[in-house]
């Protein structure tokens, strides 16, 4: 297989852009997780059916592709996901090995340009180095590339997909205390990362928020904190309990972007989310939020975790905002214990 065609050049410069999440998908792209690996430990006989059950909900609406290391844990995961009820006829496999199942952060940003498709290769370096090797994880974007054909941009800057969130009109949102923190990209400044996010994803205009919530070994991913669902709306994590130790971050980064301007100039509707409570594994918080949603066609896929009412205040303020999806929920209880949930889990391969 040929390697894939290096473009010279910015995707700004060339007329590419990062659509948004809700942009029509072709696909989602999943990597499975190997029984060996990290982030399951002692538990990984229970994400089968919780990866099943994301899958069944995505299958009907556009295609599923799933790395895979090869042809004979392709045959395992397809019988694993009929036995607990997916459909295999719109999931499609890919020989492509991973360190980790994260494929939000490791797989490809997908950029259009009108009719054309190609694919930034950014960096990869497991969340500032905590978990090598991570080698096989780097590569995939390329390896992706390779497959469906599209060119690459190269820009040899570390950066996750979930550290960064797009409202579809010339706005990124970040967070300072991942893409900010040494252990990504320590040679550059905040105004030389602001500007490989402008040229990389086709962007205007950067806004930052500040820490993560308590469990997140990411360092602080928007995609736990706070996310746009339109151009003018965001929808971001809010603790009622002054007693949890997230109540003053996320109090703290509501106070933000309720200041913050869009590429405009104005400010952005803000729609509040609880939390749902502490929820713990073997003595360890983890980063459970309802904001680790996921948008496909027609749909809105929402973790939930077993509390007794704000799994469904949640998804009812997101059926209230989103009036022309169908916004499920899906249960991540076994699923949070790798410390990632639905978006951590899934890259969109959008309609060019």
């Amino acid at each position: 297989m040929e390697n894939p065609k290096v473009l010279n050049g910015t995707p700004a410069a060339l007329g590419y852009l990062f659509p948004p999440e809700w942009h029509r998908h072709t696909a989602t792209w999943f990597s499975w997780p190997r029984p060996g690996g990290i982030s399951f430990p002692d538990k990984y006989h229970t994400i089968p059916e919780n990866l099943a059950r994301i899958m069944r909900e995505i299958a009907p609406r556009e295609r599923v592709e799933i790395n895979v290391p090869n042809g004979n844990y392709e045959y395992l995961v397809r019988r694993q996901l009929q036995e607990y009820g997916c459909p295999t006829g719109n999931v499609f496999f890919h020989h492509i090995k991973t360190n980790e199942s994260w494929c939000r952060d490791h797989g490809p940003a997908f950029l259009l340009k009108g009719t054309k498709s190609a694919i930034v290769d950014w960096r990869f370096n497991a969340w500032g180095g905590k978990y090598p090797p991570y080698d096989d994880d780097d590569a995939v974007p390329t390896r992706i590339a390779q497959e469906l054909g599209l060119p690459v941009f190269c820009p040899d800057v570390v950066m996750e997909g979930g550290a960064v969130d797009f409202n579809g009109a010339g706005t990124v949102m970040t967070t300072t205390s991942c893409l900010l923190n040494k252990n990504r990209n320590p040679h550059l400044s905040k105004a030389e990362i602001e500007q490989y996010l402008k040229d990389y994803y086709g962007q205007n205009r950067v806004i930052w928020l500040s820490e993560g919530i308590a469990g997140d070994d990411t360092d602080g991913h928007i995609d736990d904190l706070a996310r746009f669902i339109n151009p003018t709306t965001i929808v971001t994590a809010v603790e009622e309990d002054p007693k949890d130790e997230n109540y003053k971050v996320l109090r703290d980064n509501l106070k933000r972007l309720r200041k913050l301007r869009d590429q405009d100039g104005r400010h952005f509707i803000i729609v509040e989310i609880p939390m749902p409570g502490g929820v713990e594994h073997a003595g360890q918080r983890l980063p459970a939020t309802y904001v680790n949603f996921y948008f496909v066609n027609g749909a809105l896929l929402v973790p939930t975790y077993r509390h007794k009412t704000n799994d469904r205040r949640a998804l009812k303020i997101l059926q209230k905002h989103l009036p022309d999806r169908k916004v499920i929920g899906i249960d991540c209880v076994e699923l949070i214990w790798g410390l990632g949930a639905i978006h951590c889990l899934t890259q969109q391969q959008p309609v060019f």
